[in-house]
């Protein structure tokens, strides 16, 4: 009797390890697809942070140039022209 009882515990403690080893055989080819999938594309998300990045580059090279400007305006007032530098592009055109 008690071989029984333990050969029946052992074979229900086996199974589910059988079962979840065939489950995640079963489902290794979704899985792999799907982590090529979200390695090709690129979420709204990444873009907009991409976007976000370049606006704030595109505008530290302005102030720079504009530092620049006012830095030899400074300096030689009869020479300075009104500012015809690198504006960034986007939302601050609307002006």
């Amino acid at each position: 009797m008690r071989k029984v009882v333990i050969v029946s515990v052992l074979a229900w403690a086996t199974a589910g390890c059988v079962a979840k080893t065939a489950w995640n055989v079963a489902t290794l080819p979704v899985k792999a697809g799907a982590a090529v999938v979200d390695g090709v594309t690129t979420s709204e998300r990444e873009r907009d942070e991409k976007w976000v990045r370049q606006q704030r580059k595109a505008e530290e090279r302005e102030a720079k140039e504009r530092r620049a400007w006012e830095k030899t305006c400074r300096k030689d007032r009869e020479r300075c022209a009104p500012y015809d530098g690198y504006r960034a592009p986007g939302w601050r055109d609307a002006r």
